[in-house]
């Protein structure tokens, strides 16, 4: 009977986790990440300053000497635009990937083994790093969703673990 039970923790830990994670992600999109998403694609937008707030000038603008009055005349050459960079890809196979990370972590906590926990985590940097070095919106959610990804399977394992009285 107890193996049932540990089954179905393995089973809550590994897909119960989807939707935290998910949730969590957009908590996080919603809050702080929308400012990495700006930077990197160039679309961050300046705050105005109302005008009474601006300091005061020790110059009255009517006496700023213009450098050459035909260039104000004349129409301002246009800007070259940035050379853009393709659109960050989703990183491929998370659904997967966290399935079984998930169901990683917790079989590692209930067979009393949590320095496994470890492996996961080194192995699942190291396979995505070369998708993630370039991406600084791609590595924010990324270890938030690692994070949130294992300590719901951690959570779920140790409850499971403390309600059975394993180990």
């Amino acid at each position: 009977m107890e193996a049932l039970w540990i089954a179905g923790a393995l089973v809550v830990a590994a897909v119960g986790g989807w939707p935290v994670t998910a949730g969590i992600l957009v908590f996080a999109k919603s809050k702080s990440v929308r400012a990495v998403d700006a930077a990197e694609s160039g679309t961050e937008t300046e705050v105005a300053v109302p005008v009474a707030e601006l300091p005061p000038s020790d110059v009255p603008s009517d006496e700023i000497p213009l450098e050459d009055p035909e260039q104000q005349e004349a129409e301002p050459e246009p800007v070259p635009a940035a050379p853009t960079r393709p659109a960050a890809e989703v990183l491929r196979g998370g659904l997967v990937i966290g399935f079984l990370e998930r169901a990683a972590v917790a079989v590692a906590i209930f067979s009393g083994q949590p320095v496994a926990i470890a492996y996961v985590v080194a192995i699942k940097g190291l396979g995505r790093y070369p998708e993630l070095k370039d991406t600084p919106a791609a590595s924010e959610r990324f270890i938030i969703g690692t994070l949130a990804s294992m300590l719901w399977a951690a959570s779920v394992a140790v409850l499971a673990k403390t309600l059975l009285h394993i180990g």
